[in-house]
């Protein structure tokens, strides 16, 4: 069971004016993210907790009848569906638009938080392209961002990785005519999406919490925050246990490194131009003489990627900040790898990227 929500405001606590110092940082920070003053419609993404409760609020004070929001239930819990409702009802106080998504199949248990995460960004995805919106929001703050940091460095992530949440990205829909290419095969695909801002990264969290406490703005704690079984929560505890660890400066470390590897992607278009070789549709053959291991290291995460969209391949968990190591190791030493559905081979400095053959059942 999820701890109690904060008693519901009513009708004239939810329209109470907020700080306007919050509201005008609040602007400020969302245009900032967005590189250009706002016009349109705003679609959040809106779990209850406190944080995106905060930025629901702030939003609407901030840009009055532009703002749209969602909220996705997993079913996870007993009580996600009374978290939705609590979001729908405050949401219906206010005179905002409100959705609750639900996924279209179970989650895979072998990895809860990641195929939710997944499934969560396809659904507000989805949602906020058919809404006509023209910015998806999320409620990331700089503490998430610093246990973020915490979490790549234990896994020896590089400035991929260690760039942790970006401020702003593209989610993006692929519909494909005459289904996926196969055997060499093209086929055509079309292409929408909406651009994703988090625009509290340089808020704490123990300041949004205050809004909403402040304001009597309803919100739930959930319960898998205090669970110790998820890196994140363990990130948590070792960042409150030891004040010598600022979440500040991790999450400005992390901007530095989100800002170098934005500078490396963009040297990485004309590097990849040059050393991509003929292959076909589905397949990458990359040149790799006399690259360093980084330039390695991204050729191949972008080749991986490449085949695991043409093909439609879902196996295994993959990001552009996946560690790929022992797959690099691999393929340095001449042999070869598979990785999340993509199998490798090296012909010398000649390495191919082709989806990995079935598995045979025994």
């Amino acid at each position: 069971m999820s701890p109690p929500a904060v008693p519901p405001a009513s009708a004239g606590d939810a329209l109470t004016p907020l700080d306007p110092a919050w509201i005008e940082r609040f602007r400020r920070d969302l245009e900032a993210a967005l590189g250009k003053p706002f016009e349109g419609t705003l679609a959040l993404a809106v779990s209850g907790g406190p944080d995106s409760m905060a930025m629901l609020a702030l939003a609407q004070a901030a840009f009055p009848k532009s703002v749209v929001a969602a909220t996705v239930d997993h079913g996870l819990r007993p009580a996600s569906a009374d978290e939705a409702r609590m979001v729908a009802d405050w949401c219906s106080t206010a005179g905002i638009p409100h959705a609750t998504l639900k996924p279209p199949r179970r989650i895979f248990q072998a990895n809860v938080q990641a195929d939710a995460r997944h499934l969560r960004y396809d659904l507000l995805g989805q949602w906020a392209i058919e809404t006509g919106a023209h910015a998806l929001l999320t409620a990331h703050h700089c503490d998430d961002q610093a246990e973020t940091f915490l979490m790549r460095a234990r896994r020896g992530s590089g400035p991929g990785g260690l760039g942790g949440i970006r401020t702003r990205w593209r989610w993006e829909r692929h519909r494909w005519h005459n289904g996926y290419p196969k055997g060499g095969a093209a086929a055509a695909a079309d292409v929408d999406g909406v651009t994703v801002l988090r625009p509290l990264l340089n808020w704490r969290r123990a300041d949004l919490r205050a809004i909403v406490e402040l304001n009597a703005i309803p919100f739930v704690d959930d319960p898998s925050n205090a669970d110790e079984r998820f890196d994140r929560v363990r990130m948590r505890q070792l960042l409150a246990h030891n004040p010598w660890l600022d979440p500040v400066a991790l999450a400005r470390s992390a901007r530095i490194c989100g800002e170098s590897d934005a500078a490396l992607a963009a040297m990485m278009d004309w590097v990849g131009r040059e050393r991509t070789l003929a292959s076909d549709v589905a397949e990458r053959r990359i040149d790799m003489s006399g690259l360093p291991r980084e330039l390695r290291r991204r050729l191949a995460r972008d080749a991986i990627g490449y085949v695991r969209l043409i093909e439609g391949l879902t196996e295994g968990s993959w990001s552009d900040s996946a560690n790929i190591e022992s797959l690099l190791d691999a393929l340095e030493s001449g042999s070869g790898a598979t990785h999340a559905g993509v199998q490798a081979t090296a012909k010398g400095e000649i390495w191919h990227f082709r989806p990995a053959p079935p598995r045979r059942s025994h």
